[in-house]
């Protein structure tokens, strides 16, 4: 398979956006975003798309860690180790 080109790249990014968009949105329409993911998923490649999928896990799951929400699992055991 060839490398997307500028055009494909950028229809990629946009369906990710839109999808993304639309689970981020308070009075999320859970049909509307199934279709837009579908798009998401047609418009770029499945590697693309499993890339994209855990860089926003991590992503929420740094901002988490740094808003003080979660523990840091490291700080969690070497508090274990010390009680």
């Amino acid at each position: 398979m060839a490398a997307p080109n500028r055009a494909e790249r950028e229809n990629c990014w946009n369906a990710r956006d839109d999808y993304w968009d639309c689970v981020e949105a308070k009075t999320a329409d859970n049909e509307k975003c199934k279709k837009l993911r579908k798009v998401f998923e047609e418009s770029c490649s499945k590697s693309w798309v499993q890339y994209f999928d855990k860089r926003r896990d991590y992503l929420k799951f740094k901002a988490k860690l740094e808003s003080g929400e979660i523990k840091d699992p490291v700080d969690v055991r070497a508090e274990a180790k010390t009680s």
